[in-house]
């Protein structure tokens, strides 16, 4: 027998088989009468050593030569066959002890001549063989892993007794792997399609393949889907020759299930929820679960949810939901999202009785809903699983899962993965209606703080634009004005306040109130300047908290930075004051260059240090001046100075319609998403003409009175306005009585201007404010201002260097339709 046969053949016989044990023929007393070449090898006697010799005497003691004799005498053995295996110690020929298992067959009855076989072989060798033997019948009677041995053909040679419970048949001899199993498919990534070409690619390249799984439905179990986890290697002989391929397989169905269910949720938490937008949040709970869990989600919410209001605790009425996503929403993005459908479930339906008992409701049906509600036609039955929205207590909606062709009942697994991805949808859903309240609350605050629709003012033209950093809530602190003043001038206003969001907006609307309210008074900007650092410094004490020990004026004004300039289209000059704001950019109409103006800075608002100061500019008619916030030209990662040059070379363009303007302003200067709220303010100056404006120089004299009254009759008749002769002649004639009598020692001026309106103005050297008040019935005097306020749309009066201006505006009488321009 060659060394390969004769290794192949151990593999197949224990060591105590007599093919390849040491053997000792002994007869009936026990001697040795016969003793093999194997024998020799194992304990080292030569034949003639041992032949006529009792075998005990070989026996490493007494205790052994006892139990031998208990087992060896003829009259105890066995009929047929062979004693079980006994361990015993024999003395090796060189003296050492060797430990062996031995075992007996007999030969002949009882008498003379051989009787028995003794069979002896290394006892370690032996427990391990036999421990292989154990291992090897349990596999194949006791182990839940399924195996099973394909010949090179691929086709099933052998089974165990786990794979027959398996698949519930034991007729697999001749079959095929990929035919035990109907409808499989392999479910590991980088493998070949079948379970046939893996394990060709095992035979080739004697590479194993561990853990594939493999699904399928067994016949034992035919309308389920199960999942194996397979394992393949490549079987050979002792010379290297292909056998085979043997296959592992154990049914991990429940395992895998949950671990599929376990990463959908994982997947779930990460992808659902990521915008504040409800319809977004209704579709990427779909991408998630479809085709995975169910073939179609269908999200359907409140009315009253969408809108931003607070639900009903409880449960939520039957009756109409509205659809913000399900079968043909198409894809919804940030620029086109899904358009929400009013959908009527009659009360009998299972999202109307989920609704209404607040607990998902199941459904097995021949059909299914199509898009608008209404019932399909469809060949195989269905499934739904209606599972409600509810956050804190409260039902926001139901989310329907529906299967085309299912068959399988739901498990308890499943309507657990199903109310979890529902309730973590509810949070989302919550959070963005909890936004959608707060975000419309935002913009009705950034609606009645920021000017919605700048006034149409003779004296200039205007454009504006506004970004806000916070994208999401749409407000932001920054902000601009537009101030209609006495004698058509104009008030322009740009301020910056730190930070941005919902405090910041609430504080730009205090300021700009506080700012229009003292524009109104006609302070000099300057004066302006320094009574809003006054109010910002008294709240800020108001409102001072503790820091390190010390207490700390705090308010969010502090620090805010403003611009306040008024301009005046009758003499073409502008005063400009700022608080630590940037200076405006001007553009000269003939030459098209552009200038920053070397405007004082003054501190910002409430920080303290220089006062104000105002400067003085001539503007040509036409003149382009952009008031901006440093949001526009400042950033971390833009260059003032680069900015600064664009906003130069956008500007020299300046003949451009302003809106034109603001959005090439936008473009150049803020390509991408801004970090710093953004205002920008646009004018084009325009100047009144000279026939729009008329100014007479009057004496102290009480007859200048008459004469006044003469020359604005006259000029009201040269404009067309004669239904206004009358009242502009009582006006003048009691401003001027009023500017004679408490001005006697200075000039007086009258100056008319048709605009929109009729202004009449009387300037004075005089400082004291002229007071409105009722007179008695037997006053002979103090009526006069108290019937120009009667007799005009307004009035009011301004304080100059030299002196104070009384004026009175006149709404203009139309004449033939028309306003006489």
């Amino acid at each position: 027998m060659s060394a390969a046969n004769a290794a192949r053949d151990a593999d197949f016989h224990g060591p105590l088989d007599f093919s390849r044990a040491a053997t000792a023929v002994l007869d009936a007393d026990d001697t040795v009468v016969g003793w093999s070449p194997a024998a020799q090898r194992l304990l080292g006697y030569l034949p003639q050593e041992v032949l006529g010799r009792p075998v005990g005497t070989i026996l490493a003691d007494r205790a052994d030569r006892s139990r031998t004799a208990a087992v060896l005498p003829g009259a105890g053995l066995p009929a047929a066959g062979r004693v079980r295996r006994q361990v015993l110690r024999m003395r090796h020929r060189d003296g050492r002890l060797v430990r062996v298992a031995t075992a007996v067959l007999p030969l002949s009855p009882a008498g003379t001549g051989p009787a028995r076989l003794l069979a002896v072989a290394d006892a370690e060798e032996t427990e391990q063989w036999e421990a292989l033997q154990a291992m090897l019948r349990g596999l194949a009677t006791q182990s839940p892993v399924g195996l099973a041995i394909y010949d090179t053909d691929l086709r099933v040679v052998w089974t165990n007794a786990a794979l027959y419970s398996e698949m519930g048949t034991t007729q697999y001899a001749g079959l095929g792997p990929d035919e035990m199993v109907a409808d499989g498919e392999i479910l590991s990534e980088r493998y070949p399609p079948t379970l046939e070409e893996t394990m060709r690619q095992v035979m080739a390249t004697g590479e194993p393949v561990i853990q594939l799984h493999y699904r399928g439905r067994p016949p034992v179990d035919p309308e389920r889907d199960h999942v194996w986890s397979c394992s393949y290697y490549w079987l050979r002989d002792a010379t290297g020759a292909s056998l085979g391929v043997c296959e592992e397989t154990m049914d991990v169905t429940d395992r895998y299930l949950a671990q599929q269910r376990l990463d959908l949720l994982v997947r779930a938490g990460g992808q659902v929820g990521t915008t504040l937008d409800m319809t977004r949040t209704a579709q990427e709970l779909s991408e998630v679960t479809v085709p995975q869990f169910a073939d179609e989600v269908t999200v359907d919410l409140l009315e009253a949810v969408l809108e931003g209001d607070q639900p009903t605790w409880g449960t939520a009425p039957a009756g109409y939901v509205i659809r913000v996503w399900g079968p043909g929403s198409g894809a919804a993005t940030a620029e086109r999202p899904a358009a929400p459908r009013r959908i009527d479930y009659p009360p009998d339906s299972p999202q109307a009785r989920s609704l209404s008992s607040g607990r998902s409701v199941q459904e097995r049906l021949g059909h299914t809903e199509g898009a608008d509600g209404q019932p399909q036609a469809q060949r195989q039955p269905s499934a739904r699983l209606v599972v409600p929205l509810r956050a804190e207590g409260a039902t926001l909606g139901v989310v329907t899962f529906a299967w085309g062709r299912r068959r399988d009942p739901f498990d308890a697994g499943e309507l657990a993965v199903a109310d979890e991805l529902v309730a973590r949808t509810a949070v989302s859903i919550d959070n963005a209606r909890r936004y959608t309240r707060e975000h419309t609350a935002a913009l009705m605050l950034q609606h009645s703080l920021l000017p919605q629709n700048l006034p149409e003012l003779s004296g200039v033209e205007l454009a504006h634009r506004y970004l806000p950093a916070d994208n999401k809530a749409g407000v932001g602190g920054d902000w601009f004005d537009v101030i209609p003043l006495s004698g058509t001038r104009v008030g322009l206003v740009v301020g910056d306040v730190v930070g941005h969001g919902l405090r910041a907006a609430a504080t730009m609307g205090r300021l700009r109130t506080s700012v229009r309210a003292l524009a109104r008074l006609d302070f000099a900007p300057d004066e302006l300047l320094a009574r809003l650092d006054d109010l910002v410094n008294q709240a800020a004490n108001e409102g001072a908290v503790p820091v390190g020990g010390h207490t700390m004026p705090y308010d969010e004004a502090l620090g805010v930075t403003c611009l306040y300039a008024v301009y005046d289209p009758v003499s073409g000059l502008c005063r400009m004051a700022r608080a630590g704001h940037p200076p405006p950019a001007v553009v000269d109409p003939a030459a098209g260059s552009v200038t920053f103006p070397d405007l004082p800075a003054g501190p910002p608002l409430g920080l303290g240090g220089l006062p104000f100061e105002t400067a003085e500019l001539k503007l040509p008619e036409g003149s382009l001046v952009a008031l901006f916030t440093d949001g526009l030209v400042q950033s971390r990662d833009r260059d003032l100075t680069d900015q600064l040059d664009d906003l130069r070379s956008v500007l020299t363009e300046h003949r451009r319609p302003l809106d034109e303007l603001c959005d090439r302003t936008v473009e150049t200067l803020l390509p991408g998403s801004v970090d710093d709220d953004v205002a920008l303010l646009l004018v084009r100056t325009r100047m009144l003409g000279r026939h729009q404006v008329a100014v007479w120089d009057l004496t102290s004299d009480p007859e200048a009175v008459g004469f006044a009254r003469a020359v604005a009759t006259k000029k009201v008749g040269e404009w067309g306005l004669e239904a206004l002769s009358f009242t502009t002649e009582l006006v003048v004639s009691e401003l001027v009585t009023n500017a004679i009598r408490h001005a006697p020692s200075g000039p007086i001026q009258l100056r008319l201007i048709r605009d929109r309106t009729l202004i009449c103005e009387v300037s004075d050297s005089g400082h004291t404010s002229p007071h409105l008040r009722h007179a008695r019935s037997d006053d002979e005097g103090g009526r006069g201002l108290f019937l120009v306020a009667q007799m005009t749309q307004q009035w009011g009066t301004r304080y100059t260097s030299t002196g104070k201006t009384i004026w009175a505006e006149q709404p203009l009488v139309p004449e033939g339709g028309a306003d006489g321009f």
